[in-house]
């Protein structure tokens, strides 16, 4: 993978493996950057009390550093172990372990278009980057919509349409689901015609939103279960409230009862 910056900024977290213990500091090599060699000082290895440097480190371990010194002329970088905290580790571990991923796409997109690294880089990867954050998010976009995720971007037209294939094949995208159990009765000569109306109003409102899966059905009247399943939380549950409210006012006007109940999945 062919890396945007040579040098790290300062505040930076990085992955470094280390590879030289001393007394007074070790030598660790940036993963991102092409094995570029960086020092951890010995006053930056650990906040707590240690009686040797080879407690806290071992050579051929990866670690997660923060940058605090760059000389960009002498090619000098200097990092902090104990400068990152519990959280900061835990995501940039994930996400040194999603551009792992985006680097093999990359390199596979490269291969089936016969183009340069450089090139896919710099025409897709880096657009990905720019537009989505990181470059994983952009695949996984790609994944979902097809090449309606790289709309403007500028992406060319064959690498954009190798991409799409790419990331479909390889990208299990995650989803998010809920379930609940819904009561509805009615007592009324009509009633199942009214509880079946209320039930197709409900899914009338899903069908407007194409990225959510939805299914209502029965476990025995009163009793009526429904699934959704979308990209997040967040759609999911905008989907299921909107739901929820139409069948519930619906309800009402046909003299039905109504109660909803989330299922733990």
């Amino acid at each position: 993978m062919i890396r945007r910056r040579k040098y790290p900024r300062v505040n930076e977290l990085v992955i470094g493996t280390v590879s030289e213990i001393f007394e007074h500091g070790a030598f660790v090599t940036l993963d991102e950057y092409d094995g570029m060699e960086a020092y951890c000082p010995l006053n930056e290895v650990s906040r707590s009390w240690f009686k040797g440097i080879r407690e806290v480190l071992k050579e051929g371990q990866k670690r997660v550093f923060k940058v605090i010194r760059v000389d960009s002329r002498k090619g000098h970088v200097d990092v902090s172990l104990k400068r990152v905290d519990k959280s900061e580790r835990k995501a940039k571990i994930k996400e040194w372990k999603r551009y792992q991923r985006a680097v093999k796409l990359i390199e596979l997109i490269a291969k089936k278009t016969g183009k340069s690294l450089d090139y896919v880089c710099r025409n897709l990867a880096w657009k990905l980057e720019d537009y989505y954050g990181e470059i994983y998010a952009g695949f996984e976009n790609a994944a979902r919509y097809g090449e309606k995720a790289f709309q403007g971007l500028n992406i060319p037209e064959d690498l954009a349409k190798v991409a799409v294939e790419v990331a479909q094949a390889y990208i299990e995208l995650p989803t998010a689901k809920v379930s609940g159990i819904i009561i509805l009765r009615s007592l009324k000569s009509d009633g199942i015609i009214a509880i079946k109306n209320v039930l197709l109003d409900g899914e009338k409102v899903a069908k407007q939103f194409k990225e959510v899966k939805t299914r209502i059905y029965t476990e025995g009247a009163p009793r009526y279960k429904i699934d959704l399943e979308g990209p997040d939380y967040k759609i999911v549950e905008k989907v299921l409230s909107a739901m929820l409210k139409t069948m519930e006012e619906r309800a009402k006007q046909y003299g039905c009862s109504f109660s909803f109940k989330r299922i733990k999945t």
